[in-house]
């Protein structure tokens, strides 16, 4: 928009978040679930043109039924295909065209400070939109499923306002690609949203297909952490995955893994944090030999375990 004087009132800043507001508000859709509970809203995100519509897994837990609204107010009702709480992502399905896809992103290529877009519907304000920056990268989310206390890693952290409501909707980079999936409000200023990667693809993939994720399961958790530097000059790297926990009766515990072991790499693959252990967890592993080699008391171990399928 051009005002009287011939002066364009929009800085670059704004330019880019009315662009990604105008490409991205009409693939985001208002999500109205009914449960046990009651009732609840949230939002989700067209991938498809044929009425596929990504969500956080946490709108849909346990719905009875419901249904989305598009940008124009035309409503229609949804099912679910597919929820998996492991990654807090869901997929349904909506009949008709109400929203033209948005384009998925690589969330793997975010940098810290980089301006990002979230729309949404919070407090059933629908088209909301509100820009900030990611604040940080790699950021883990506590989630509760019947395995007990798992979390989620490589959340994107930033301060573009998310309120509830906003849950399922959109974090969107500067070309209007959907990098993030808001999922969170961890405080002021501190809003969560889940990565969108060839992970995330490949789940849903998986709850288009099946209705659910399989996954492998080794049975440790831990963090990153700084390998020795005599070690480090071999490896050429500088941390490994310190081993924190061990599920008594898991592959790890089978296969003589132990507190306080650094797991180095599993093959050849090398291993630097939970996340790397995280990408091997795939569903074509399960039951098959999984080779680890982890750092304990000045040697390099190598054992062998036999991935279990994990059940959520």
């Amino acid at each position: 928009m051009i005002d009287p004087r011939g002066v364009d009132p929009l800085d670059a800043y704004s330019q880019v978040v009315t662009t990604v507001a105008a490409a991205l508000q009409p693939s985001v859709l208002s999500v109205l679930v009914r449960s046990r509970r009651g009732g609840g809203a949230g939002s989700a995100v067209a991938f498809t043109d044929d009425g596929l519509l990504l969500t956080s897994a946490h709108v849909v837990d346990g719905v009875s039924g419901g249904g989305v609204i598009g940008a124009d107010g035309e409503e229609a009702p949804f099912e679910v295909l597919g929820s998996d709480r492991l990654s807090e992502l869901a997929v349904l399905r909506t009949r008709g065209r109400l929203a033209p896809a948005a384009e998925l992103g690589d969330a793997d290529r975010l940098r810290v400070g980089q301006l990002v877009v979230a729309v949404g519907n919070p407090m059933g304000f629908a088209g909301s939109v509100t820009a900030g920056v990611v604040s940080a990268l790699g950021r883990s989310l506590p989630v509760r499923t019947n395995l007990g206390a798992h979390s989620i890693d490589d959340v994107i952290q930033t301060d573009a306002a998310l309120n509830p409501g906003n849950s399922g909707g959109a974090l969107a980079d500067a070309t209007a690609t959907v990098v993030g999936v808001n999922t969170a409000v961890a405080g002021i200023g501190l809003g969560l949203a889940v990565p969108v990667n060839s992970t995330t693809r490949r789940i849903l993939t998986e709850l288009v297909s099946t209705g659910k994720v399989r996954r492998a399961w080794l049975g440790i958790a831990g963090a990153a952490m700084a390998i020795p530097p005599t070690l480090a000059e071999r490896l050429g790297r500088r941390t490994g995955l310190r081993v924190a926990e061990v599920v008594p009766g898991s592959p790890a515990a089978a296969a003589g893994i132990f507190l306080g072991d650094i797991v180095i790499a599993s093959g050849e693959t090398p291993v630097r944090s939970p996340q790397d252990l995280q990408r091997l967890m795939l569903s074509t592993a399960v039951g098959r030999p999984f080779p680890v080699t982890v750092y304990r008391r000045g040697a390099l171990v190598d054992v062998v375990a036999t991935l279990a399928e994990l059940v959520a």
